[in-house]
């Protein structure tokens, strides 16, 4: 099976599938839906990061116990999403998407109502925040499979809906945030956990009735469903090894990721307790560099379109990467501290948008379940670690010796595969260039070699049934 799709991977590095605009009526709906939803989901998910821990630490009184919380979620939705792809793309991301949130809606209410009667030992609470990460992955990679198709009926460049949806996510983690402390502090981490569970309630309610499932474009055809799950796992795992262009991408999120998370969860507030300026300023920096990336995200999505993507991709890393580390390890004040970040966040901000729309067009519609979401998995695989190289390198090498070594992995991570010889493939293809199905028929032949393209059988695309 890894050799069916070999054929397909090295044409999706050749150029992305063609994404021009059909002829048809324009259809809103399913973008504002997929919107919504998202926003709901990633709201409740921001709410439930600041209230949980709290929760924890004033009702137990334990630092132990408030640190495993965010583990036992984290885990559980990584391993859960990346293990869900073949049920997505046989059931449907929609009935997986509604499923999952209704499931995440019943835990989350669980909790203050076990805690109102007295039954909430902690190991329970654990559990359903474990139930919550194993619903919540798989929901959240379901809900990114509706972009191409949302998109498509939108008549909108597919630039446009990745863009939004990076606009709604850095608005949800700015937001929930604020709101879970604004609850917290006028009514207590108890409503701050009902807020999450309607949240969960209404993305549910979105996407049953504004979404349905995607279907293979015209010029796709759908996969020929052999094996059991096991196999279309293989399927997608064959497919993201293949794709050079696709496996590099989602390798760099991934160290990325990582390098980011040792960053917010001990680099930055080490540098703002020895700096002088103090936990204010850990708000201003997060605060600054998301309300700047949300504005260039919107911006992007306008306009992206019309960018050369790997020279913004370039910029926008480079921008919102190694300046920030320079600027605190060299002491700067907090003024230009937070000009640099400002910068950063712009570049940042379109970055999103380019890496997203790449990313949907190198997938065909009938494997996005199995890739999408192990290649999501991977760049979060690294994120639990990230505050264990943190932590290490400044007990090494002291703050400003770590952000500069982190600052530099970050260059490297970046400016290594953008320069490489298969980011040229994040070129937009038109419709007239071979799509990625007959692209790896033509480099298949028809002899027995033409096995690694037939993973996508020319056949009339089937139509996912609609829950």
């Amino acid at each position: 099976m890894a050799t069916q799709h070999r054929a397909a991977g090295t044409a999706a590095d050749n150029g992305a599938r063609a994404t021009a605009p059909e002829a048809g009526p324009r259809v809103l709906r399913g973008l504002v839906g997929m919107l919504s939803a998202n926003a709901a989901a990633l709201s409740a998910n921001r709410v439930l990061s600041i209230a949980l821990p709290w929760f924890v630490l004033t009702t137990t009184g334990s630092v132990g116990k408030t640190g495993l919380v965010a583990f036992c979620q984290i885990v559980p939705y990584v391993i859960s999403q990346a293990l869900a792809g073949p049920i997505i793309d046989r059931i449907g991301p929609k009935r997986i998407s509604v499923a999952g949130d209704l499931l995440s809606t019943a835990a989350m209410a669980a909790a203050p109502l076990l805690y109102l009667t007295g039954n909430l030992p902690f190991g329970v609470l654990l559990a359903l925040l474990a139930v919550v990460g194993v619903a919540d992955g798989p929901a959240n990679g379901a809900k990114g499979l509706f972009v191409p198709s949302a998109t498509r009926a939108a008549r909108v460049p597919i630039e446009r809906g990745t863009g939004l949806s990076a606009a709604v996510e850095r608005t949800a983690t700015t937001v929930g945030p604020a709101l879970a402390g604004v609850v917290v502090t006028a009514f207590g981490s108890l409503y701050a956990l009902w807020i999450t569970a309607a949240l969960f309630a209404v993305s549910a309610l979105i996407v049953s009735t504004t979404l349905t499932d995607p279907v293979p474009e015209p010029h796709e055809t759908p996969v020929e469903e052999s094996g059991g799950y096991l196999s279309q796992l293989r399927q997608g795992a064959a497919f993201l090894r293949d794709a050079k262009l696709l496996r590099s991408i989602v390798l760099m999120l991934a160290v990325t990721n990582l390098l980011d998370q040792a960053f917010m969860s001990v680099l930055l507030p080490v540098w703002a307790k020895e700096s002088g300026n103090g936990a204010a300023a850990i708000g201003l920096v997060v605060s600054v560099f998301a309300a700047t990336s949300i504005i260039a995200a919107l911006v992007a999505a306008g306009v992206a379109e019309r960018l050369p993507r790997r020279t913004v991709y370039l910029i926008g890393f480079a921008l919102g990467g190694l300046p920030r580390f320079a600027a605190m390890a060299l002491d700067a004040p907090l003024w230009l501290v937070l000009t640099v970040l400002a910068v950063g966040g712009l570049g940042s901000g379109f970055v999103n948008p380019i890496v997203g729309a790449v990313t949907y067009e190198l997938i065909p519609t009938p494997l996005l379940g199995r890739v999408k979401t192990l290649a999501q998995a991977v760049t979060w695989a690294g994120i639990p670690f990230g505050g264990l190289l943190g932590a290490g390198l400044v007990t090494l090498t002291g703050t400003s010796t770590a952000l500069w070594i982190v600052g530099g992995l970050y260059l490297v991570a970046i400016a290594l595969p953008g320069m490489s010889r298969e980011w040229s493939g994040m070129r937009k293809q038109t419709v007239s260039e071979p799509s990625t199905i007959d692209a790896a028929d033509d480099m298949a032949g028809s002899g027995p070699a033409s096995a690694a393209a037939r993973a996508l059988p020319h056949e009339e695309p089937s139509v996912h049934a609609a829950a």
